[in-house]
């Protein structure tokens, strides 16, 4: 049973993950046709569960659309009590250190983990628990907000694995963690 941690997310050039009031309207940016994914379709189908952060889950909750995903979705929070009713069957509230709840989402048979949100995507890294990042870069400067880096114990070297231009303007990198330090 292969476990994989993997990121798939936008950020703008300076490194930011939303706005500085944490809006995301800048995604639309671009106009993407309807009928392109950028690669997010084969790389949820490779996927077992998700994990994000009450903050994702509560902009994700915001949005005027369908619960948009088919897998299990595990929210980390210490602070958030229960998944309001209507997505009981679709999330599922997880606490405590990542290793802890790594090891509850592997022991429901989920082991390809999507990893989405900021600050779960920098606590996944400062314990080099991510194993594979697909980063697209918007051209656009936002001066500030939520960023997708923080600062991090030590070194942790990726390799380009593949790197696409979509549209002229988005540049999407796909980057390995490299382990063999």
């Amino acid at each position: 049973m292969e476990k994989k941690n993997s990121v798939y997310i936008a950020t703008s050039l300076d490194g930011y993950i939303a706005d500085r009031n944490g809006g995301i309207a800048w995604l639309d940016s671009i106009q993407i046709p309807e009928n392109e994914d950028m690669g997010y379709v084969n790389f949820t189908n490779e996927i077992d569960a998700m994990v994000m952060g009450r903050y994702t889950f509560e902009t994700v909750l915001g949005f005027d659309v369908n619960w948009p995903y088919k897998k299990p979705v595990f929210v980390l929070s210490n602070s958030l009590n229960e998944i309001p009713e209507s997505h009981r069957k679709k999330a599922y509230l997880v606490k405590g250190t990542v290793p802890q709840i790594l090891e509850q989402i592997h022991n429901q048979g989920c082991t390809r983990l999507y990893i989405d949100g900021g600050v779960t995507i920098q606590s996944f890294l400062k314990e080099d628990l991510i194993d594979e990042m697909i980063i697209t870069f918007f051209p656009i400067l936002l001066g500030g907000g939520p960023t997708l880096f923080s600062d991090l114990p030590g070194t942790l070297q990726f390799e380009l694995v593949e790197s696409k231009v979509y549209f002229n303007q988005l540049v999407q990198q796909h980057f390995r963690r490299n382990r063999k330090d």
